[in-house]
Formats: structure tokens, sequence, C-alpha cells
């Protein structure tokens, strides 16, 4: 038990030298964006899914808005510039911007 704090410890140690402070918010709302799909799905299961395209179309819009912001985690990190070095740093957030605003006019539509 003590390796695996002293693993975590590490990790948390070199996470927060290592890692830019854009990276550490992108994180957070990433962080942010899992916990809700999480309490999205224990809710199903606890109380059940009535409105069956409110808990669908609430669920999609986490887990899209999850994988959107790891696109942009992706094309912003200084050390995947290899891959994506025509994409400046100000066109994969409007790509981000765009992508959610398309995500989410198709939610409230699949809400009904």
């Amino acid at each position: 038990m003590t390796k695996l704090v002293k693993v975590m410890s590490n990790f948390f140690q070199e996470y927060k030298a290592t890692t830019p402070q854009k990276l550490k918010i992108i994180d957070a709302y990433l962080f942010y964006i899992f916990l809700t799909g999480v309490i999205q799905f224990i809710y199903c299961l606890f109380v059940g899914t009535f409105p069956f395209n409110s808990f669908l179309s609430g669920f999609i819009s986490s887990v899209a808005s999850f994988v959107l912001g790891v696109s942009l985690r992706l094309q912003v990190n200084p050390a995947n510039k290899s891959e994506f070095g025509e994409v400046s740093n100000e066109r994969a957030f409007a790509d981000f911007i765009f992508a959610h605003i398309v995500l989410h006019l198709v939610v409230f539509n699949f809400i009904g």
C-alpha cells in the first residue's frame, strides 16, 4: 500500500512540475466532465431512466464533450507539435468551440 502512495505522490509531483498551466486547466475540465457522466450514470442506476431521451442525450453530451476535450488537449500539448504542427492553439480552441456548439444543438434537438 505504501508503494502505491509513493507512486501516486511521485506522479502528482511530476505532473505539477512539468505540465503547462493551460493543460492543467483542460485536465480540470476533463475531470469535471468525467464526474458529470459518472453522476448521470449513477443517477440512472438508482432512480431510473423515465425520460430516456433526456438521460441519453445528457450522457452522450458528457461523453462527446470528454472526447472533444481530449482532442483539444492533444492538439494544444507542446509535446505533440510534430503531429499537429500546422494547427495553432487558437485554431484548435476555435474548432473545439464550434464542435461544442454543433454537439449541443444536436443534444437539444434530441431531448425533444
